[in-house]
């Protein structure tokens, strides 16, 4: 029986028999790496912060204001918080950052956002890299298989955001304390929380889930004037969904390294009254 090596593997994808024979990857002269180049490095940044954070298990609350990457704290081994969000509901067998526990939540949503998924694809895994840039992948299985299938769970994690973001509210409303918790008192990190609130609930309800559950499926919008009305609030907030999911995860970045400051001494919480 003959042996020998096997005959090449015909090409596939966009240099398939099919496609036009042009021998250069793309004809464009632009610098259109410019833009996955700057997405790459952006989310890799909050990636590398984000992760430090969670794992530090320390200086994530500096009174009245409590880091969104550990809110609400549902272990026993939270550092206490007077009237923040301490949800004990895990117990005390959990010995790792609190943090974990829920930041698969908005973490979850975030990377099944449909924002973010072309982000990643363009920015790591070049599917496509830009537009009329072919990508260098031979076959294309769409989020049909694992993982990328688990982008399916986009909307269940819209049902987890949602409350992520009323607790964020509660939140926000605990920072016009004091250190010593009376009421009736602003600083500085009470701006930056309530902008970081109305950002995540902007973000939040302008996905393409939240769009879709408003009148989605409606075949008679004359029907349903109140589902009409609202869904044509979130379609206005999802043609900024791009600019709101960058901007939020600016400010949740914020909000934390603000506490971060304040719990290790940098600065004190300039106060306004």
């Amino acid at each position: 029986m003959a042996t020998g090596t096997r005959p090449p593997r015909p090409p596939s994808g966009v240099h398939g028999a099919s496609r036009a024979a042009i021998r250069a990857r793309h004809l464009r002269t632009d610098r259109w790496w410019l833009a996955p180049a700057g997405t790459a490095a952006g989310l890799l940044a909050f990636v590398a912060y984000s992760t430090w954070r969670a794992f530090a298990n320390a200086d994530y609350y500096a009174a009245p204001y409590v880091s969104p990457f550990y809110s609400p704290c549902l272990a026993e081994n939270c550092e206490e918080m007077r009237g923040g969000p301490n949800l004990d509901l895990v117990g005390s067998w959990w010995g790792l950052s609190p943090a974990l526990l829920i930041l698969v939540f908005p973490l979850g949503f975030r990377l099944t956002c449909y924002y973010y998924r072309k982000a990643y694809y363009r920015g790591f895994w070049a599917s496509p890299p830009a537009c009329a840039v072919a990508e260098p992948h031979s076959r294309y299985t769409g989020e049909t298989r694992f993982p990328l299938v688990l982008q399916n769970l986009h909307r269940y994690f819209f049902y987890a955001a949602v409350p992520v973001a009323a607790i964020l509210t509660y939140d926000a409303v605990l920072t016009f304390r004091d250190a010593d918790y009376a009421w009736g008192h602003m600083g500085a990190g009470t701006l930056l929380f309530l902008l970081n609130t109305v950002l995540i609930w902007a973000y939040t309800l302008s996905c393409h889930s939240c769009r879709h559950i408003m009148g989605g499926r409606l075949r008679h919008f004359s029907k349903h004037p109140v589902r009409y009305r609202l869904w044509g609030w979130v379609s206005r907030l999802n043609a900024r969904h791009m600019q709101l999911a960058w901007a939020s995860l600016v400010s949740v970045a914020a909000c934390d390294l603000y506490v971060y400051l304040l719990a290790t001494g940098a600065f004190t919480d300039p106060r306004i009254f």
